[in-house]
């Protein structure tokens, strides 16, 4: 890539320490070139309040902010929770969000004529290849600025240092300065005293927790709800029909409400290294928990036993920024087709940080009450024996064959 043909670039802006600093540093780097920020908005309202005065403030000639709100609940969140994708318990609240705000990238610019997209991940993150991977799909042809693999910074507290200089405001100082990601699916915090695994995360601490309530601040009294779903995707709650996006936020609340969500791993990173993180997810907590309870009565063992495995390719392909794949694609459209007779409603009791099975009802129930009773059934337990018999059948000959 060739400096001087830039004159124009897309960035990726969040309003955070990174991006925030990476408008002034272009200008610096790259001839002074314009830059058109764009914020996807997937659910951080607060964090765009004021964001266009200060993406201007700082040297941007205008903002976009798209509202991808549905698109990312709907197009990207909802089959995740179909297929049951987890990487390593992480519901992938980051991963799953860089792919839908890629694609709003690369509509502005090629809106604008860019002549380069720019993103504000790290060298050592996830979050560049799903961000690269997403463009090259959309705009194979074009180039990619990551200032964090040229600048010569080198840690957060040297980026500060760089935004005072440059009398860049921030919302953080030194003290705080945990890295965070929010939209309307999850929370994360990283860095800090979060770094060494050994320190328990201060759940109790006023401020650190955003979306909820550590477990011990939770109510006495169980909160009940009911969750609706239509072919493996939720249409309602309390018996009231909303969009999933509705669903979301309302769980949301009532799971940070009762110390829902948290999550405290150290995970393998696709560059390879570990991370620690703690994540807030407590509306998808408690959708991811329902859906299963209610497949449990709708898949048959081999569908669902399948549908376990390849969870864990579908949970890896999102993870590692590979949404825009055959594969993940293929993948999809087999959980659609398991998905066709899960529907039915799940009750489920939230109480300081559980959630606890209380009742699930489907019309496609493979369920038998007068077959799995133990009580008088017309099931005839004397089949079991001849069963048994050839079942065990090549362990009996190797039996046989050993004793020789």
């Amino acid at each position: 890539m060739n400096k001087e043909n830039i004159k124009k670039v897309v960035l990726a802006y969040s309003g955070g320490l990174d991006t925030s600093i990476i408008i002034p540093w272009l200008k610096e780097n790259y001839n002074g070139c314009e830059v058109i920020a764009v914020s996807g908005n997937v659910g951080q309202n607060d964090e765009l309040v004021g964001l266009e005065e200060k993406a201007l403030k700082t040297g941007a000639s205008k903002l976009y902010v798209l509202d991808l709100t549905d698109e990312y609940v709907d197009e990207y969140i909802i089959p995740c929770v179909k297929a049951g994708a987890v990487y390593e318990e992480y519901l992938l609240g980051t991963s799953h969000a860089r792919p839908c705000i890629a694609k709003g990238l690369v509509e502005i610019a090629l809106k604008e004529g860019a002549d380069a997209i720019v993103h504000g991940c790290t060298g050592k993150g996830n979050d560049q290849v799903r961000f690269e991977l997403a463009i090259k799909h959309f705009a194979p042809n074009m180039p990619i600025i990551a200032p964090w693999r040229e600048w010569s910074i080198k840690s957060r507290e040297e980026e500060i240092d760089y935004a005072e200089a440059h009398n860049v405001p921030l919302k953080i100082n030194r003290e705080t300065n945990y890295s965070k990601d929010k939209n309307l699916w999850h929370l994360s915090h990283e860095g800090l005293d979060l770094e060494d695994p050994g320190n328990e995360p201060l759940y109790e601490k006023e401020g650190f927790l955003e979306m909820g309530v550590s477990p011990l601040k939770a109510p006495d009294e169980p909160t009940y709800i009911t969750l609706d779903f239509e072919k493996g995707v939720p249409v309602a709650l309390n018996d009231e029909k909303l969009s999933g996006k509705e669903i979301i936020l309302k769980l949301n609340e009532l799971g940070g409400a009762n110390g829902i969500g948290l999550l405290d791993i150290v995970e393998n990173r696709l560059v390879g290294m570990k991370c620690r993180g703690v994540y807030e997810t407590p509306g998808g907590s408690i959708l991811y928990k329902a859906h299963s309870v209610l497949e449990s009565i709708c898949l048959d063992k081999m569908t669902l036993h399948e549908k376990q495995k390849l969870a864990i390719t579908f949970g890896e392909l999102v993870y590692n920024g590979q949404w825009f794949t055959p594969l993940r694609e293929a993948l999809s459209a087999f959980v659609d087709k398991t998905q066709e007779r899960v529907t039915g409603k799940v009750r489920l009791k939230l109480y300081k940080g559980n959630m606890i099975n209380a009742g699930v009802w489907s019309p496609y129930s493979l369920y038998s009450e007068e077959i799995a009773t133990f009580g008088e059934s017309d099931y005839n337990q004397a089949d079991a024996a001849g069963f048994i018999n050839l079942y065990g059948l090549p362990i009996k000959v190797q039996a046989l064959v050993d004793g020789k």
